[in-house]
């Protein structure tokens, strides 16, 4: 066996940063009519399945740079292979890369559901013109397709249509739930969605497929949880099954439905998901160290682990040195992030309010941010009353009916992200409000040493 054959076969052509992956790309790329890319569709006709399958890949992500007609045809050759996996691959590749005439082509050709399936979905729009189409799968993604595109005075209609065909569609669609909650989504639809996933839930035929979308509305709506706990656990316990378990877990994720709903969770016996990480730093007594510790950092400090217990001890043993003030200014103005959110508030204990509007209109632009958010939200509830001119960043921070714009590992990570973001909003709006008449600060420390820092000033 010769390269680029072993590379495909032994899978090291699939293999993130492998060299013999590098060393095809870099060829086919450099050439696509050359040796190494005529080779390589020769290989999407081998006899080992395995080997058909790796070709295809590496054809599909190749492809994905820029049209490639060539290995197009190569994957059109393989819709009817007799191997199901390879099928798989060249209905994905197909589907995706070739033009919608020659996919609504081979779809009225082929018989295989599962290859149609794949095909229709990866029209996408174009998949709408598809609705009398004798399988239920794709009538299902056709009607999908329509409802998203379709005026509201059809949404009955398509709602009507999609039941019809979800049972048998489930066949060949494993992830239906999903897809039917993310039109949904699109469409605002969420009372609709909570009423479809109770009809479906109540059908034995489709409680997995009513558990599924409602663990895609408790990802995307914030009262979903709340709504739909109870119809989940009432179901369980009829009889458990891993799409309500899956489920149930990610609905108790939201804190509203724990408080709600406590003592039905009380009755099921799982395990809910870890909460999200805290923003908290870690108690620490500084009042006999911080000074000796910021002597050893530079004036021009950004970032400092426990900046705010440390400086926070100097202020409350009496004014800030020339120098120090210099570091918790670079601190507080020089760079977004959890060293900027914790050390505003000392600022503005240092300072005086007189920068409060500079520090507020650093820190409410940040309060919707899912890395370092909740920082910031903390941060103004250390302000107290002092921080009212956020409160509506913090409230239309409250008030989204939809979860913020997340990326994580998974669907379940992300809302418990939004969820933490949640609390710490709500905790910053209680402190604001609690805080009727603003504390009196420290005036602003007089400079110790005659001579600005190089790096910035504390003015």
């Amino acid at each position: 066996m010769t390269w680029p054959d072993d590379a495909v076969a032994d899978g090291t052509a699939s293999t993130p940063a492998h060299p013999s992956r590098v060393a095809l790309f870099k060829a086919i790329r450099t050439d696509r009519t050359g040796p190494v890319a005529t080779r390589l569709l020769q290989l999407a006709h081998a006899d080992a399945p395995f080997v058909r399958r790796g070709a295809l890949n590496l054809l599909h992500d190749l492809a994905g740079e820029r049209r490639w007609p060539e290995a197009v045809d190569a994957a059109a050759a393989r819709l009817d292979d007799p191997d199901e996996a390879v099928r798989r691959q060249a209905a994905h590749f197909f589907g995706h890369h070739g033009e919608p005439a020659q996919v609504l082509a081979a779809l009225g050709e082929l018989t295989d559901p599962v290859v149609r399936t794949l095909l229709a979905r990866a029209l996408g729009p174009t998949a709408a013109q598809l609705t009398d189409d004798g399988l239920a799968s794709v009538r299902f993604l056709a009607h999908l397709e329509t409802l998203r595109a379709g005026p509201a005075t059809r949404w009955h209609q398509l709602d009507t249509a999609l039941l019809d065909d979800v049972r048998e569609a489930a066949h060949h669609l494993d992830d239906l739930g999903r897809l039917w909650g993310l039109a949904l989504y699109g469409l605002g639809r969420e009372h609709e969605t909570y009423t479809l996933v109770a009809r479906l839930l109540a059908d034995p035929a489709t409680r997995d497929i009513g558990a599924d979308l409602a663990r895609e509305a408790c990802h995307d709506w914030r009262a979903a949880p709340v709504r739909l706990l109870p119809l989940l656990v009432r179901h369980r316990g009829r009889r458990a099954t891993p799409a309500l378990d899956a489920a149930l877990a990610t609905a108790a994720i939201s804190r509203a439905a724990s408080r709600t709903h406590g003592s039905l969770l009380a009755e099921v016996p799982f395990a809910p998901s870890p909460r999200a990480r805290q923003p908290a730093s870690a108690p620490t007594a500084y009042d006999s160290t911080a000074a000796a510790l910021l002597a050893t950092k530079p004036v021009g400090i950004t970032r400092l682990a426990h900046a705010r217990e440390i400086f926070a001890a100097l202020l409350d043993a009496g004014p800030l040195t020339f120098r120090q003030a210099a570091q918790l200014y670079n601190l507080t103005f020089r760079r977004p992030g959890r060293s900027q959110a914790e050390c505003a508030p000392l600022w503005l204990r240092h300072a005086g309010p007189a920068v409060l509007p500079r520090l507020l209109a650093l820190m409410t632009p940040h309060v919707a941010d899912y890395t370092i958010g909740e920082y910031y939200l903390a941060g103004l509830a250390r302000m107290g009353g002092h921080a009212r001119p956020a409160l509506p960043a913090v409230t239309a921070l409250i008030d989204r009916r939809t979860r913020i714009p997340v990326n994580d590992s998974t669907r379940d990570a992300e809302m418990r992200l939004d969820e933490s973001l949640l609390a710490a909003a709500l905790t910053a709006r209680r402190a604001i409000l609690a805080d009727e008449v603003p504390r009196p600060h420290a005036q602003p420390s007089a400079p110790a040493q005659p001579t600005p820092p190089t790096h910035a000033s504390p003015r």
